[in-house]
């Protein structure tokens, strides 16, 4: 399907409307990964809810998605810290007193930067197991009562960085395995309710934020380590996102999606490159000034 019509050049290969009447709600909302899973829910039939901490950036992407279709209704829920469960709650009822209930959940509220271990504080790695994990948790709760009465799905946004040991990303590898065991159990805990739980796990993304601050290789090293040759496009996390909330996986839960051209199946060559392991790790982790 090829929706011109709404100014997005992407070809969407799902019926038009088939989430006509469904609320999503996105932690995470205005961030490049996410805030394409909304557009194509949006383009698709869905209302949002588009969470965030940061309120420039949530309510501009919160606009920006409410152009995308006419008769969409988009709320914004700025100020939202998904560490703190009582934030979300607040962040739920606006969402549910505008939008009238939620149907679907993503959790993708994230956070990482590069750090080895020796410059890692322990604040630094709390607060992404905070965001991630915790944040995922509280997220899920929260919707809990409108997941249950409307026999919702839910989808959280993991990686692939802990298949491996990924050097500089120990905080992020912790926080996502979690995530992966979190999506599991919940699975198999609310699956008799009628709620599917699964994870979406994005390899290298091109022209995402996190592409522009982790990749320490150039994308032409990269592409040439990943079996589809090519790096992969936010567009791949939202048609996976689609699939997962679609009919067509309706009997698809407790599932880790892998959206990464087969790169994990390599080895962590992608995110590394000879100089940077074990050269300037090894430098690093002999410096003098660690963070506790």
């Amino acid at each position: 399907m090829n929706f011109d019509m709404f100014n997005i050049k992407d070809k969407i290969p799902f019926k038009e409307d088939i989430f006509k009447g469904k609320v999503v709600f996105i932690t995470g909302g205005s961030g490049t990964i996410c805030k394409k899973q909304a557009e194509y829910l949006v383009i698709l039939g869905c209302n949002a809810s588009i969470v965030g901490r940061n309120p420039e950036k949530t309510v501009r992407a919160a606009l920006e998605i409410s152009k995308i279709r006419k008769d969409s209704k988009i709320v914004a829920c700025p100020n939202t810290d998904v560490r703190n469960i009582e934030s979300l709650e607040a962040a739920v009822n606006k969402t549910v007193k505008e939008l009238g209930k939620i149907d679907f959940v993503i959790c993708g509220a994230a956070g990482n930067f590069i750090a080895d271990f020796n410059h890692l504080s322990s604040n630094a790695f709390k607060s992404v197991v905070s965001i991630d994990l915790l944040g995922s948790f509280n997220t899920v709760k929260s919707c809990f009562q409108e997941l249950k009465k409307n026999k919702g799905s839910i989808i959280m946004v993991s990686s692939t960085l802990h298949y491996y040991g990924v050097p500089f990303q120990i905080h992020v590898s912790a926080a996502k395995a979690g995530v992966d065991a979190l999506s599991k159990s919940l699975a198999v805990e609310l699956g008799p309710l009628g709620i599917r739980v699964n994870a979406i796990a994005p390899g290298t993304i091109a022209a995402t934020e996190g592409f522009t601050r982790l990749a320490r290789a150039s994308p032409q090293e990269l592409t040439t380590k990943i079996p589809l040759q090519r790096l992969g496009r936010v567009q791949d996390v939202a048609l996976a996102t689609v699939f997962l909330f679609s009919e067509a996986a309706s009997y698809i839960t407790g599932t880790v999606v892998v959206v990464d051209g087969g790169a994990w199946q390599t080895s962590n060559v992608q995110v590394t490159n000879s100089n940077v392991y074990p050269v300037q790790l090894k430098q690093k982790l002999l410096e003098n000034n660690p963070k506790l």
